[in-house]
């Protein structure tokens, strides 16, 4: 259900907005952070009490633990874990505990748990939380992991997600924390694994991620003023991933460019690529090329920053490649 009336909202308004109203709606529903509820004043302290918003030790294995104990338990717990890097203190949680707990059981236990992480914020942080690392998690059983690139998905990605009745990665983009888009006022539900055409296109499809998106749709419109119609999607969630969206664009267009932020050799555009190459090949009219970050830690140098990360210009570079490169052989 989706509320009809839209406002315009910064990105993690919204994020916010959707966890308050589910705990509004469902009291199970709780929120564990380092960083959240640290004052009496906070809006969330103020509208549930200490004892849904709890602030958690300085430890994410602490945090984490906790949080997939008390799904366990029946709660329904967000947790804010402030950088994705963060989740790599508590990997056993996250990919050996909290996401086994429904197929160990053989369906008996749940663990409704949202982590909630920031990645990629590549301004000038270097190599520290930086990283665009979700491709590590989007092939762990039992794990789904929400890659929202608009505010209105990031509200209904995380409803959807607290909803969920196990594990859930929710990671969102620093870069996008302020931008603003019209966002559902109530209720509002994104499905887990649909992915969404963000622009309509006969020649070429693009498939970009998270941030890359807006770079894929402000590349499409320099594309459209050479002539070249170019269709942007949106996965939303890489696990579990629409491939049968990609497909049916590429069988359209007959020519793919994938657009990642993560390095080339650990993203999801090596994970599309593979899946058109073995589902999609007879629709294929040139190579599949992928525009990713280099497998390279992000320097603190905005040049060499600028070098390392995909962007518009590369974006239109590899769409004009594909379109010159002819019939596979």
């Amino acid at each position: 259900m989706t509320s009809e009336t839209t406002r315009e909202i910064t990105y993690i308004a919204a994020i916010m907005e959707a966890i308050h109203q589910e705990m509004a709606r469902d009291e199970d529903v709780v929120l564990f952070g380092q960083s959240v509820g640290n004052n009496p004043e906070d809006p969330f302290v103020q509208a549930y009490g200490d004892g849904r918003v709890r602030v958690t030790p300085i430890s994410e294995t602490a945090e984490i633990g906790m949080a997939a104990g008390a799904a366990l338990a029946g709660k329904r717990p967000v947790v804010d874990c402030t950088m994705a890097e963060f989740l790599l203190v508590a990997m056993d949680q996250v990919v050996n505990e909290a996401n086994r707990f429904h197929y160990m059981s053989g369906g008996r236990v749940t663990a409704p748990l949202v982590l909630k992480a920031g990645y990629g914020f590549t301004a000038g942080w270097a190599g520290q939380h930086t990283g665009s690392i979700y491709g590590m998690f989007m092939g762990v059983p039992g794990l789904k992991v929400a890659l929202p690139a608009t505010p209105a998905d990031a509200k209904g990605l995380m409803a959807t997600a607290i909803r969920d009745d196990n594990p859930v990665l929710f990671l969102h983009h620093y870069l996008l924390t302020l931008e603003s888009g019209p966002v559902p006022e109530g209720e509002h539900l994104v499905p887990f694994g649909q992915a969404v055409v963000r622009r309509e296109g006969a020649d070429v499809t693009l498939v970009a991620t998270g941030w890359t998106v807006g770079h894929a749709l402000r590349a499409a419109e320099q594309l459209a003023a050479e002539g070249v119609s170019a269709e942007v999607i949106d996965p939303r969630t890489i696990a579990p991933l629409d491939t049968a969206t990609v497909l049916e664009s590429v069988a359209k267009t007959g020519r793919l460019v994938l657009v990642d932020q993560a390095t080339r050799h650990s993203s999801v555009s090596s994970v599309i690529a593979a899946e058109v190459a073995e589902h999609g090949f007879s629709s294929l009219r040139a190579p599949i090329v992928q525009v990713t970050a280099l497998d390279a830690s992000i320097p603190y140098s905005k040049p060499m920053e600028d070098y390392i990360l995909p962007d518009e210009n590369k974006i239109v570079t590899a769409v004009r490649k594909v379109l010159g490169a002819g019939v596979v052989a």
